[in-house]
């Protein structure tokens, strides 16, 4: 599953002791910046002339064998390779020693359905800005981007690439960055822009700063750890040629981390769930019929990578500039867009290779920025609905504590807009992400003689819930409904997946969790009495969920019959 995260550095990291480089000073005393690595380049055996016959190497061990950068690549490479080898994995999430020793003019297989090649444009396409955004990108990783851009993209529709640098500190992005884009002046003067933020600013106001810039009839915003491949600009700049209002998007084939080779990946549309997580769907049932890899498919919404008239997106407001660092701002562009008179699609046709990281370099934790931004979201175009963001972070209605900045513009806009409502999304965009009406309490769940221990999930796969230490995760979090059902284990936000729910066996005292449809198709006793404070009894057997001391002293949950202990949650949902 794509998480939508095109990991971006977000700070500088110390480096490790290992990696072979040197440091220098650029701006001030603080500002340490990172010199492009020194390459090595291994070989497996070598001629000694004096001897006449070949001297095979020692096989080199492995240094880094919990590494998952060496699980599938690194053969024959010596100590000193293997250390530069990881330190620079560590920094970036992806194999930078190998990015260095790829040809930066490299060509990737032809991933196009068989159709996209048969397909012819007009002549008189529009114009395109090519946008590339980074933060501490590997400069190897940057000029193969460039290259592949100007090699697969025509000449004639090639108005400029547009670097957005959101302050970078790594020294190899400036100067040596600078030299590369020098040469390509001397052939093609003026094609690269620079744009460099004087504080780190993020993804959204990094695209808003590239469109800023950009001067052609069309803009696509890329990020910088791609390759372009062949007949990748055609099909995107004939959609919005055909149609102004339409925001498009290519499909991204996979690059791996490790050994940069890439993977084939089917279209999709792009959707997320309630707390605003990226991922892909399944096109609609309209364009499976078709059975035409070729065609554009209608997209819920966009995962960061796109391509748009340029002033279209300047008529409907552009990006929100209010989202902070990282997270969401691809969902409020798409959400946005089709509320306000346009569309989504993705084009099999263009294809794109984008670099997924193997993690998140030093563990950053993204999760406030997602949060704080997926609630911003929420109060500009999600109307009533907005309340299943809330939910989905396991947030209070009242005092959340999270400032979302002023939204008070983004609602005037919409206002002059005349967008639609976001009811009118659900039912007519998105109609499989599921709204929770019905749900009236939820966070964790806990009896009132053990309020350290929380109701959890248990063992996965699995279906006997457990007693367990609080921790407010995932497995600890309960939704009661007013259908009398009890979820535990966390919520779907889609109603093409199952929920699991608290069931009475009847024939025995374990209770368990089964799949919400199922037990209600098998008639199963899945319906509950609860009000905050009070107990948990079942509507069928008359049987109470609660605690009982078992083996060892240990607390279990059992179903018997009632003895009065008493439950809370975590939350409710205020009722109007």
């Amino acid at each position: 599953m794509f998480f939508c995260v095109h990991f971006y550095l977000f700070n500088t990291p110390p480096l490790p002791k290992e990696v072979v480089f040197s440091l220098s000073r650029l701006s001030g005393p603080k500002e340490r910046l990172l010199e492009e690595s020194h390459v090595h380049k291994s070989s497996v055996s070598k001629f000694d002339p004096n001897v006449g016959q070949h001297k095979t190497k020692v096989p080199v061990p492995k240094f880094y064998p919990d590494s998952l950068l060496f699980a599938k690549w690194g053969e024959g490479l010596s100590e000193k390779e293997q250390k530069e080898a990881e330190s620079l994995f560590q920094i970036y999430g992806y194999n930078v020693f190998h990015s260095n020793q790829l040809p930066i003019d490299r060509k990737l297989p032809d991933m196009r359905d068989t159709r996209c090649l048969a397909m012819t444009y007009p002549e008189d396409l529009p114009s395109m800005s090519v946008v590339l955004i980074y933060l501490n990108e590997a400069l190897s990783v940057i000029k193969r981007a460039i290259k592949s851009i100007m090699s697969h993209t025509p000449k004639h529709l090639l108005k400029e690439i547009i670097l957005v640098d959101d302050y970078s500190t790594y020294n190899d992005l400036g100067r040596p960055l600078q030299d590369y884009i020098d040469e390509i002046h001397i052939d093609k003067p003026g094609l690269i822009k620079k744009v460099r933020h004087h504080r780190q600013m993020g993804l959204s106001q990094s695209r808003i700063s590239g469109w800023e810039h950009a001067t052609a009839e069309v803009v696509a915003i890329l990020d910088a750890h791609i390759e372009v491949t062949q007949g990748w600009a055609e099909p995107l700049l004939a959609r919005i040629k055909a149609d102004r209002t339409v925001v498009v998007s290519p499909v991204f084939d996979k690059i791996h981390f490790d050994d940069l080779h890439i993977e084939k990946y089917i279209p999709s549309a792009h959707g997320f769930d309630w707390p605003l997580w990226c991922m892909y769907e399944s096109f609609n049932a309209e364009w499976w019929k078709a059975n035409d890899e070729s065609q554009p498919g209608k997209s819920p919404s966009l995962m960061g990578i796109f391509a748009a008239h340029r002033e279209f997106l300047g008529e409907i407001g552009g990006l929100d500039g209010g989202m902070t660092v990282y997270g969401g701002e691809n969902i409020e562009l798409g959400i946005h867009v089709w509320l306000c008179g346009g569309s989504v699609e993705v084009v099999p046709c263009s294809r794109i290779g984008h670099i997924e990281r193997s993690h998140k370099p030093y563990a950053l934790d993204l999760t406030p920025m997602i949060r704080r931004n997926a609630l911003r979201v929420a109060e500009t175009w999600m109307d009533e609905y907005k309340k299943n963001v809330v939910i989905a972070w396991n947030l209070p209605f009242q005092d959340h504590g999270i400032d979302i900045g002023d939204v008070s513009d983004r609602k005037k806009l919409r206002e002059k807009l005349q967008c639609k409502p976001f009811k009118w999304y659900l039912d007519n965009i998105y109609p499989s992400l599921a709204t929770w009406d019905n749900v009236i309490g939820y966070g964790v769940m806990r009896n009132s003689l053990l309020s350290n221990m929380c109701v959890d999930q248990g063992a996965v796969p699995g279906s006997i819930p457990i007693l367990y230490e609080c921790h407010f995760q995932q497995p600890q979090l309960c939704y009661y409904n007013r259908n009398g059902e009890i979820f535990i284990g966390g919520i779907k936000s889609h109603s093409y997946n199952q929920n699991r729910c608290l069931v009475d066996p009847d024939t025995s005292n374990t209770p368990t969790l089964l799949d919400c449809q199922l037990a209600k198709q098998n008639q199963k006793h899945m319906e509950w009495d609860f009000q905050q404070g009070r107990g948990i009894q079942n509507r069928a057997t008359k049987r109470c969920f609660e605690i009982s001391e078992g083996l060892n002293s240990d607390y279990v949950l059992i179903i018997q019959q009632c003895t009065g202990q008493s439950w809370t949650i975590e939350h409710l949902v205020p009722t109007l």
